[in-house]
């Protein structure tokens, strides 16, 4: 079976430098890195008392991984706004936390090298778990500052609405 259905010549994966999130229906300004989607399912093991000495295995919760985005510093706010939603100090007594929009649902968008649009996936009710304003300040280090935000969810999904885009073919010179 071809891996590529709608390319059947295509033999490399996708790359994973080319993608996009999008929350609150905008694309989110500079994200340069995202860890892992990633779930794991706990084991349930039970046995009966005629079984043999060797348990079965079920399976058991499903978790879902917290997801970190990075981005460069820059004037754009989306990572601090939606930090503050879960926690803004100052904010006065009882109104720390926003408790009706503290969560969204993320979109990832993932590109083929052409720049079309290839696999998306939905997060589902994420909240910001840690958010760094600024990395450690260094004089001497030639480097960006890079802010973070760790997003804790409640699961993901591949959207398989998005088709495999049919990647263009290059005319040869005459």
């Amino acid at each position: 079976m071809a891996q590529f259905s709608v390319n059947p010549q295509r033999f490399d994966p996708y790359k994973n430098f080319k993608f996009r999130v999008k929350w609150d229906g905008k694309f989110v300004a500079g994200v340069s890195k995202m860890s892992a989607l990633k779930r794991t399912t706990d084991v349930v093991e039970h046995r009966e008392g005629g079984d043999p000495s060797t348990p079965r295995k079920s399976p058991g919760q499903n978790k879902f991984e917290a997801i970190t985005l990075e981005r460069g510093v820059t004037h754009d706010t989306e990572f601090e706004v939606w930090a503050n939603k879960v926690w803004n100090f100052g904010s006065g007594l009882g109104s720390e936390t926003s408790l009706k929009d503290f969560r969204k649902d993320l979109i990832l968008e993932v590109y083929n090298e052409a720049g079309q649009l290839a696999l998306a996936y939905k997060i589902f009710r994420c909240w910001v778990s840690e958010y760094q304003a600024l990395p450690e300040l260094d004089a001497s280090a030639n480097a960006i500052a890079i802010q973070t935000l760790k997003l804790e969810n409640e699961g993901w999904e591949r959207d398989y609405e998005t088709p495999e885009p049919e990647e263009p073919q290059f005319a040869e010179p005459t």
